[in-house]
C-alpha cells in the first residue's frame, strides 16, 4: 500500500539573512493536520513559513510539498504555483484593492467568472462579520480588521496548505475564538493541513495536533500537545509552555541522576 505524502516536509533546511535563521532543521506535517509552530520572538518561526510558502529561498535543505519538490538547492517554485494560503503577520494587502475584490483574488486566479468571485467572497465577510467593510480599502481598516481581511483572503482560496503568521494577535478575545472556529471548521471540511506560528502557548496546545518548539532557528522539541506540556525536553521548551511548568528550588542533594530539592 502506498502511503500518502506528508503535507510539507522539511529536510535539513538551513536559511539565513547574514546570519543563520533556520539550521538543518527537519519537520514533516501530515495530510488535514494542524501544526502549532511555538516560539519567542526570532525563533525563526516567519522565517520558516516564508520558506515553506516560497518568500524565501533556502542555503541548503529542501521543503516538499505533497510529495513534490518546490524548495532546493536547484529548484524554487514560485508562491504562486504552490496551493498554499497564507496570513501575514504584518497583513501584506494591496492599497488599491477594496475587501470585497482582495478576498475574491484568489478565486479569480483560480479561475472563477468576477460575478461568482466576489459572490463567493461575499459569503466569507459574512461568516467573518465583515461584510459592512467590503468596499473599503486597508488605509480605512483598523489592524484588526486587516489581520481579518487577510485571513478571510486566505480562506477563500480553499488551498491544500494554510500557513498562519500569528493571525489572532491583533484581535480581542471573543473576535479571535471566533476567528478559531472558523478556521477549524474550513480546514475540517476541506481536509487541508495547517502550520499555525504563535508565541502563545496556550493558542498552541488548545487548536494543534501536533506542537514544534523553535528555539534560535532548531527545533527544540515536536509531539502532541500533551507531550511538549507535560514532559518538556529541555528548560527553554518549559519555559514556553507557561510559568507553571517551571520550577525554582534549591538542590539540596544529587544521587544517581536525581535531584533532591527544598521547597518551602
Amino acid at each position: 500500500m502506498l502511503r500518502t505524502p506528508d503535507a510539507v516536509t522539511c529536510t535539513s533546511l538551513s536559511v539565513g539573512y547574514g546570519r543563520p535563521a533556520l539550521a538543518g532543521l527537519d519537520l514533516a506535517v501530515a495530510p488535514g493536520q494542524t501544526l502549532a509552530l511555538l516560539g519567542s520572538s526570532g525563533s525563526g518561526k516567519t522565517t520558516l513559513l516564508n520558506t515553506i510558502a516560497g518568500f524565501v529561498a533556502p542555503l541548503d535543505g529542501q521543503v516538499w510539498l505533497d510529495g513534490q519538490l518546490v524548495s532546493g538547492p536547484r529548484r524554487l517554485v514560485p508562491p504562486e504555483r504552490r496551493r498554499i494560503g497564507m496570513v501575514f503577520q504584518d497583513h501584506a494587502l494591496w492599497p488599491h484593492l477594496s475587501v470585497l475584490d482582495t478576498v475574491a483574488y484568489p478565486l479569480r486566479r483560480a479561475g472563477a467568472a468576477k460575478a461568482e468571485a466576489r459572490r463567493a467572497a461575499r459569503d466569507i465577510l459574512e461568516q467573518l462579520s465583515l461584510a459592512p467593510l467590503a468596499e473599503r480599502r486597508p488605509g480605512q481598516l483598523s489592524g484588526g480588521e486587516q489581520q481579518r481581511v487577510g485571513l478571510a483572503r486566505a480562506l477563500a482560496g480553499a488551498p491544500g496548505l494554510y500557513l498562519f503568521d500569528e493571525p489572532t494577535a491583533h484581535l480581542d478575545a471573543s473576535l479571535r475564538a471566533q476567528i478559531l472556529d472558523e478556521v477549524a471548521r474550513r480546514r475540517a471540511a476541506d481536509g487541508a493541513a495547517a502550520i499555525y506560528a504563535t508565541h502563545d502557548a496556550t493558542e498552541a496546545l488548545a487548536i494543534a495536533d501536533r506542537v514544534a518548539v523553535l528555539h534560535s532557528g532548531a527545533l527544540a522539541q515536536a509531539g502532541p500537545p500533551a507531550e511538549v506540556y507535560a514532559a518538556p525536553d529541555d528548560l527553554t521548551v518549559a519555559a514556553l509552555t507557561g510559568p507553571l511548568s517551571v520550577l525554582h528550588a534549591p538542590v539540596s542533594a544529587v544521587a544517581a541522576g536525581r535531584y533532591e530539592i527544598e521547597l518551602g
